[in-house]
C-alpha cells in the first residue's frame, strides 16, 4: 500500500471526522472554535474601545463576517472571547452573541478587586451565554493580585457561576496560578494559546505542562505558531507533548479568524493544525477541532 500523501491525510484528517453522518451512522462531530476576538472597529461610536485599551483595532471583525466565514469554512459553533481593548465594558460581546442566535458563546473579563466587578458579572452571566471569564498575566505593570483575597475571591465567583477561569498568561507567571487551580478543583480552567510556550523558558512551560496532572485542566490548542512567522519555532514538540499530557478529551482547537478571514483560509487553519496532530486517531483528532468544546460548552 503506499503511503498517505499530504492532501490525502488531510481528507482525513479534517474533512472525514466533520463529514454529514450517513443513514444510522454516528451524529455529526460539531466542529468549534474555542478562541476568537471581534471588533466594531476604531470608527464604531456606539462601541469604543475602552480608555485603558492596551491596544486599538482600526478595522472591524464583525459577527456577520464571522458567521460568513463559519458557513463557507465548516465551523458549526465559535466562542468570542471579549478582548482587552475593551476592558470590562461588554456591550460589543453582547451585541455578538446576539447577532450569533446559538451559533455563539463567549467569554467575559472582569478584574479582581474592582469594585462592581462582582455584581456586574453575575448580571452577565444571567443575560448572554458565557463558558468563561478571563485572567490575564502577561505585562509586568498589568498583573492579577497573586495571593491575595481579591485574586481568590474571582476565581470562587466564577466557578460559582458555572463558567471556567480562562487563562491568558507568559510561562513566568504561571506559578502563581497553580495554588487555585489546586483549590478550586472542580473549576474548569481553560490554558489559551498552548500556554505561550515560546514566551517562556522550556522550564517555565514545563509548569504549564505539569498541569495536566489536574484533572480540571483543559488546553487550548489556539493561534497555534507557524513556523514561517516569527519567532520561527516549530511547534510540531510542543503540541505532540501536551496531546500525550492532556489527551483529546481536555484539548480543544480555536484559531483561524480575523478581520481579512475568509471561509477558505478559515478552513486552511484548522487543516494547517490537523497537520500537527497526525499522530491521533480520527476520532480523537474530531474531539480536538470540536467534540471536546462541544460537551464542556454544551453545544449542539
Amino acid at each position: 500500500m503506499q503511503p498517505p500523501t499530504r492532501r490525502t491525510f488531510l481528507a482525513s484528517a479534517v474533512a472525514f471526522p466533520f463529514a454529514a453522518p450517513t443513514r444510522g451512522a454516528e451524529p455529526k462531530v460539531p466542529v468549534v472554535d474555542t478562541h476568537l476576538h471581534c471588533f466594531a472597529g476604531k470608527d464604531a461610536a456606539q462601541f469604543p474601545y475602552h480608555k485603558d485599551a492596551p491596544y486599538r483595532p482600526a478595522d472591524p471583525a464583525a459577527p456577520e463576517h464571522l458567521l460568513k466565514c463559519m458557513a463557507d469554512g465548516g465551523v458549526d459553533y465559535a466562542i468570542v472571547v471579549h478582548p482587552e481593548p475593551y476592558q470590562d465594558d461588554h456591550r460589543y460581546l453582547e451585541h455578538c452573541l446576539q447577532i450569533g442566535k446559538g451559533k455563539l458563546k463567549g467569554t467575559c473579563l472582569f478584574f479582581a478587586g474592582r469594585e462592581g466587578s462582582a455584581e456586574k458579572m453575575k448580571a452577565l452571566a444571567k443575560s448572554v451565554p458565557l463558558v468563561a471569564a478571563r485572567v490575564h498575566a502577561y505585562n509586568p505593570d498589568r498583573l492579577p493580585p497573586f495571593g491575595k483575597p481579591e485574586l481568590t475571591a474571582l476565581w470562587k465567583l466564577i466557578g460559582e457561576l458555572g463558567l471556567a477561569v480562562q487563562l491568558h498568561f507568559e510561562p513566568r507567571y504561571a506559578e502563581g496560578f497553580e495554588p487555585l487551580i489546586k483549590e478550586f478543583k472542580d473549576t474548569r480552567v481553560l490554558i489559551d494559546h498552548l500556554g505561550r510556550p515560546f514566551q517562556g523558558t522550556e522550564k517555565e512551560h514545563a509548569t504549564v505542562l505539569g498541569w495536566a496532572k489536574y484533572a480540571n485542566v483543559v488546553m487550548k490548542l489556539s493561534s497555534v505558531p507557524d513556523r514561517r512567522t516569527y519567532p520561527h519555532r516549530d511547534p510540531a514538540p510542543v503540541v505532540k507533548q501536551l496531546t500525550e499530557a492532556f489527551g483529546a478529551d481536555r484539548l480543544m482547537y480555536g484559531g483561524g479568524y480575523n478581520e481579512k478571514a475568509t471561509g477558505k483560509s478559515y478552513r486552511a487553519e484548522r487543516e494547517r493544525v490537523a497537520a500537527l496532530l497526525a499522530h491521533l486517531s480520527d476520532a480523537d483528532r474530531a474531539k480536538v477541532f470540536g467534540g471536546t468544546a462541544a460537551k464542556l460548552f454544551k453545544l449542539g
